[in-house]
């Protein structure tokens, strides 16, 4: 028997590490190929991580749940047949790259020792490295004291013209000093923030940081957009078949629609550039609660879909994100974010609008109410909308007229048959 040294590989596209989420084996344990060793959070989403060799486990040698992990770092000892090795050829290749750059850049390799239990994302950590920062030099504004993307910008601003040149600093709105460590008696609980739930604490704190946003809430008379529901509902099934429409799909088409006469919200904003990238394909991003925390998983080319298909996508990538089987290409490339919460959105909310883009629209309660129409009091199908911008880039006019116009497509549901391709 001979041993083998399984190492964290490649997770994507400028990911150089991840944190720890769970471990799925144990020493002792017998894996085989291709199976799960761990389950690994990125800035993108969580993977599961498998075993290219069967073995038997030796020794677990990544960190604790929690832990981050380097790329190309060695994360189990396993007892193989044959003969010995550490990784495939493939990856110890790619594991040699990195430490050839890393022995060509000694200011970052000397920051990476200096930050390594500094508190901060893989992104942060990556540009700090890049331009051979100290991260335990600056005072974190993120949660527990972490040190967040704005911070090392506005650091980097101060850095002299070449820093500063590299990425425009950026600074926090609200800065705040490092929060002290809170007490707590025997009776309480703490339970460390991880995995997704501590990727939303960025994310949030991200965006609130850097994005001076606005909002705008209207209502919507939904009583056309419930009978056309009703009606094709009822010819689906009349005709065996399983799809079931929610109204979803509505207004993901409706939104498309809007977002043809107003480009300027189906974009991204380029911090480091400091421009507005305004997107020429429509990957609509839609929130799905799951039981680690709000996921956004991303529909692309929804302008190409038909009402069907995009029920059935919708349908697929939701199921996926409660399994937590989101592919990583199935999470990024997002252009403009709804967000839904049923029957329980309430009245309204402000939604956090999704770093990089710049507006997210918040849909609402759909309840009967009593409106004036023609002078005559009806009952009649309303919900409210709510549409979240970033201020730097769209103005509170061009955010109403948006809004609009998705309602006006919503009122009138039968008109979305014309726009579709």
């Amino acid at each position: 028997m001979a041993t083998f040294e399984f190492k964290l590989p490649d997770l994507g596209e400028g990911v150089v590490e991840g944190e720890i989420v769970k471990w799925l084996v144990k020493e002792g344990d017998v894996v085989h190929e291709d199976q799960g060793v761990l389950e690994v959070m990125t800035d993108k989403a969580t993977v599961t991580v498998p075993t290219p060799r069967k073995g038997k486990v030796l020794k677990v040698l990544g960190g604790k749940e929690g832990d981050m992990a380097k790329v190309h770092t060695p994360l189990v000892l396993l007892e193989v047949e044959g003969a010995a090795g550490a990784q495939p050829a493939a990856a110890h290749g790619q594991a040699a790259a990195p430490a050839a750059a890393s022995a060509q850049a000694a200011p970052a390799a000397a920051a990476a020792v200096s930050t390594a239990k500094v508190l901060a994302t893989p992104v942060t950590r990556r540009m700090a490295r890049e331009h051979g920062i100290d991260l335990g030099a600056i005072s974190g504004t993120g949660p527990q004291g972490r040190v967040t993307k704005a911070d090392l910008q506005a650091a980097m601003g101060g850095g002299g013209p070449a820093l500063a040149r590299a990425e425009a600093p950026v600074v926090p709105l609200r800065p705040v000093a490092p929060a002290a460590p809170l007490a707590a008696a025997a009776e309480d609980q703490r339970i460390p923030l991880r995995g997704l739930r501590k990727k939303i604490a960025e994310k949030m704190v991200r965006s609130r940081s850097l994005i001076p946003d606005f909002a705008f809430v209207e209502e919507v008379d939904c009583s056309e957009l419930v009978a056309l529901r009703k009606r094709i509902n009822a010819q689906l099934a009349a005709q065996g078949e399983t799809t079931k429409l929610t109204f979803l799909p509505f207004i993901v088409k409706a939104t498309i629609a809007a977002l043809r006469r107003f480009p300027h919200l189906n974009s991204n904003f380029d911090e480091a550039a400091q421009e507005l990238v305004v997107r020429g394909q429509f990957n609509i991003g839609f929130a799905v609660a799951t039981d680690d925390g709000l996921t956004v998983p991303v529909l692309k080319g929804v302008d190409r879909m038909s009402i069907r298909t995009l029920a059935e996508e919708i349908a697929r990538l939701a199921a996926a994100a409660r399994d937590r089987k989101l592919k990583m290409e199935e999470l990024t490339g997002g252009t403009f974010t709804i967000t839904s919460l049923g029957q329980s959105g309430g009245l309204f909310a402000t939604p956090i609008i999704n770093h990089p883009e710049v507006g997210i629209l918040g849909i609402h309660k759909m309840k009967k109410r009593p409106v004036v129409v023609d002078d005559e009091v009806v009952v009649r199908e309303m919900m409210n909308v709510s549409l979240s911008c970033d201020h730097r880039v769209i103005d509170g006019q061009v955010g109403a007229d948006f809004t609009y116009e998705v309602i006006r497509y919503l009122e009138h549901p039968e008109t979305l048959f014309l726009e579709m391709t």
